[in-house]
């Protein structure tokens, strides 16, 4: 049985909010059809980083209903999209590093900073 984790995010304004981390567990049951049944060392960083995004982004749909700023909804969007990129940077360097094992440090250390360059 598995113990219910829980996400909180400040709303900035002194309202601390905390739900439930919903579990996908539809890429556990597809491990086998993919060849991917490894773990990641960044998978907590990864899944806070998403439960922060969404906060974030619940946040903004609020602003949008209380009829905020459309500058400020904006801005708080571009924060949004700029947290995901970083989430799918650090996918994407982890699965680097634990999934393509046939390239060698240099070669993966070139890419890292590629990769660095191009999404920020």
């Amino acid at each position: 049985m598995h113990e219910e984790e829980f996400y909180t995010h400040d709303h900035g304004d002194g309202h601390v909010h905390s739900h439930p981390v919903a579990h996908d567990h539809s890429h556990t049951d597809s491990v086998e059809a993919h060849g991917h049944g490894h773990t990641h060392t960044q998978t907590k960083a990864v899944i806070n980083r998403l439960a922060r995004a969404i906060g974030h982004l619940e946040s903004v749909k609020r602003m949008v209903e209380d009829g905020r700023d459309c500058t400020e909804v904006l801005i708080q969007l571009a924060a949004v999209r700029s947290a995901l990129s970083g989430t799918a940077k650090v996918i994407l360097k982890d699965h680097l590093e634990h999934c393509v094992s046939d390239t060698d440090s240099t070669a993966l250390e070139a890419l890292n900073e590629a990769i660095d360059k191009f999404m920020d």
